[in-house]
């Protein structure tokens, strides 16, 4: 059986060298370009992934937060010289604070949805096999606290089901609720810090982080890792000289302005785009490949 994701089967640094590329750059790049293809490629990728639940988790988390983020920019921003009316409060309201609001909305719904498919990619062993011999204690750390959130709520599904198969169901309004959240609660911390200390005396006893210490490891570079090594590579170094370079440069106040259009200036939010899109694009190659294969059997 084949991976669903032919990027997840690359060696993890360059797993890591995507993440860290994409991440950067839609938190540095304020270009409504630059901002709309890094949205539209963390969803392209994020539904690639997870299908339905990266739907379901865009409307549920990000759709919220893209919403107040553009909402109240404008309340607490007045900054900008068009002015469209007075809010009740008797601020301005501008469409520079607008617009803004817009763009640092799309920077963050993006970064959450580029998290998003991070935490599909780049698993805890990825992480520990990167920087375990480096900084052996902060990768451990770091690796546990971020499969924490996706290994809590799973075991907060669990422990309700126990509950309610225990006949223990909420009832009795606000307060049998409360009881019951209590309850649940307590459960998932004993639970956490359980696992927490068994983790970390399996990890103490196997000589995790003392000098010398062998590890094994399924990961290896080959030829296929160099070229999407190169390609990343590539594509950082053209995107980074270019926002040197003032071509995506782009200011919101005091008036709206950024660097005109040119062929020299698009080059670079297409560069960006064939970076940001790279999983997908590897995705639907190896699907295509697998059909054929298939075909012919």
């Amino acid at each position: 059986m084949r991976e669903r994701d032919a990027f997840s089967t690359y060696h993890p640094f360059v797993n890591f060298l995507y993440f860290a590329l994409v991440l950067l750059f839609s938190m540095c790049f304020m270009n409504p370009v630059c901002l709309a293809v890094s949205l539209l490629s963390a969803l392209t990728y994020a539904i690639c992934l997870k299908g339905e639940k990266a739907v379901r988790f865009a409307a549920r988390c990000v759709l919220p937060i893209l919403l107040v983020t553009i909402l109240l920019n404008p309340l607490f921003n007045h900054e900008g010289r068009t002015l469209l009316a007075y809010l009740p409060s008797g601020n301005p309201l501008t469409l520079e604070s607008i617009l803004y609001g817009c763009g640092a909305a799309t920077m963050l719904a993006a970064v959450v949805l580029w998290f998003f498919c991070y935490q599909e990619i780049m698993t805890s062993d990825k992480f520990v096999y990167l920087f375990g011999r480096v900084l052996p204690a902060l990768s451990l750390v770091l690796s546990m606290a971020l499969r924490f959130v996706p290994r809590f709520s799973a075991q907060l599904k669990r422990v309700a089901r126990a509950q309610r198969c225990a006949g223990r169901t909420v009832s009795g309004g606000a307060v049998g609720r409360l009881r019951s959240g209590i309850v649940i609660l307590s459960t998932l911390i004993t639970w956490a810090l359980e696992n927490a200390i068994e983790t970390a005396d399996s990890m103490k006893s196997r000589g995790y982080g003392l000098p010398g210490r062998t590890a094994f490891s399924i990961y290896q570079f080959d030829g296929r890792d160099r070229l999407a090594l190169l390609w990343l590579l590539f594509c950082g170094w053209y995107v980074t000289a270019g926002a040197l370079a003032g071509q995506l440069w782009f200011r919101y106040y005091p008036t709206v302005k950024g660097t005109a259009a040119t062929p020299f200036s698009l080059s670079f939010p297409l560069v960006y785009l064939a970076l940001c899109l790279t999983p997908a694009i590897l995705t639907v190659k190896e699907d295509r490949a697998w059909k054929r294969m298939q075909s012919k059997i």
